[in-house]
């Protein structure tokens, strides 16, 4: 089996541990007695121990140029994360493995870095495309079979499945291939780190990925499944919204690094991706039927792979390879943010106003997203071929 194969199993396997129990989760922590504002703290818990992480994790690793072992300790955390709340299941508990669940995802930026590796420097946005693809594709699988043990087992099953999942993770981590982009006279430098993560380009790209992640972990991942839950939705067909949500995301993600951007450029496919994600942020709140829901997880999926996968491949497009981590972790960190904020904002105006004026708010931040990429593209007159200007490994 290639190193390509490998690595992609691996990613799918550790998304899928991450992912199992997540789409019920909000409502199984309602069940448990937790507020509004707790289901909020639980969901950016999770953007928490990433944002605190990621950046100190890409730096040790471009120092240490090194990433397999990152890959290997995030996978054994999953298992942790997920024990963790199978043996203890309460409000509590589900924010402390939640915050866990963070930490293993804080590797997240070892694990698209090494697979863009494997690729030529060029090619970084359709590596990372294929990459999210394959992410995409393990939560699928997470969510239809977390989907059908929770209807028949109950949800502190689903954390056993997700435990079992991140374990296999880890063993089949062992045999992926590393490959050292450093070559000699290429040394990580603290000074070429800063001069990269403070160039205006990546700074916009790190904010547009945070909005993105703070509309996906608001509503998707945070509050859309109470939506469904207060519309008579059972746990299994919760797990069915969250596939429909993903599994646009598995074609389109691995389109949006290549031929999207060769029909509709860079400009457009942002702000294409960023306005579909803010009119239905508006619109979920006012769905009266759950079949409705389901459609809109369809299209708000569609929106989330024009946007992220392309910022993600975009920020480290001209990066040299031993800057590459520290700079993924940068933007990772603060993407990161957006999921801490997200389900808070949502859910505390919730608490004090009602889902419908939560949902607004980030609607509204979907709307700053579209200013911040028309602003960012007319003030440079950039063309929409290219983000980011620097350096070359």
């Amino acid at each position: 089996m290639n190193k390509k194969a490998v690595f992609c199993i691996v990613t799918a396997l550790f998304w899928c541990s991450l992912y199992a129990y997540v789409p019920q989760l909000g409502s199984f922590a309602k069940n448990l007695g937790a507020s509004y504002r707790m289901i909020g703290l639980i969901a950016g818990s999770y953007g928490i121990s990433q944002t605190l992480l990621r950046i100190p994790l890409g730096v040790a690793s471009d120092m240490l140029g090194k990433r397999k072992i990152f890959i290997v300790i995030g996978s054994l955390v999953t298992v942790a994360s997920a024990f963790l709340m199978f043996l203890a299941p309460s409000p509590v508990m589900l924010l402390i493995g939640r915050f866990l669940a963070g930490i293993a995802a804080a590797t997240w930026v070892n694990f698209t870095v090494m697979y863009a590796s494997y690729y030529e420097y060029d090619e970084s946005p359709k590596a990372i495309g294929i990459i999210n693809s394959v992410n995409r594709a393990g939560q699928f699988i997470a969510m239809l079979v977390g989907g059908i043990i929770s209807f028949y087992f109950g949800m502190r099953h689903v954390f056993l499945f997700s435990a079992a999942i991140g374990a296999l993770a880890a063993i089949l981590s062992l045999m992926i291939e590393e490959e050292r982009c450093v070559e000699e006279g290429q040394l990580f430098r603290v000074s070429d780190m800063l001069s990269f993560i403070k160039k205006k380009e990546v700074i916009i790209i790190s904010v547009l990925g945070a909005l993105s992640q703070l509309i996906t972990y608001g509503t998707t991942l945070g509050f859309t499944p109470v939506v469904a839950f207060n519309l008579g939705a059972t746990y299994y067909q919760l797990g069915i919204m969250s596939m429909l949500f993903v599994l646009p995301q598995i074609l389109v993600s691995a389109l949006a690094g290549s031929l999207l951007i060769d029909k509709l450029g860079e400009r457009n496919t942002l702000l294409t991706g960023f306005a579909i994600n803010t009119a239905l942020s508006i619109v979920i709140p006012l769905v009266p039927w759950l079949w409705a829901l389901y459609v809109v997880q369809v299209l708000n999926g569609i929106g989330m792979a024009l946007t992220f996968p392309l910022l993600t491949g975009l920020v480290i497009q001209n990066v040299p390879g031993q800057l590459r981590n520290a700079v993924m972790g940068f933007f990772q960190a603060v993407f990161g943010l957006g999921m801490i904020l997200g389900p808070i904002l949502l859910g505390t105006v919730g608490d004090k106003y009602g889902l419908q004026a939560g949902f607004l708010a980030v609607g509204f931040m979907g709307f700053l997203a579209i200013m911040l990429t028309i602003y960012h593209y007319l003030s440079h007159h950039m063309s929409s071929k290219s983000l980011i200007e620097g350096g070359k490994c």
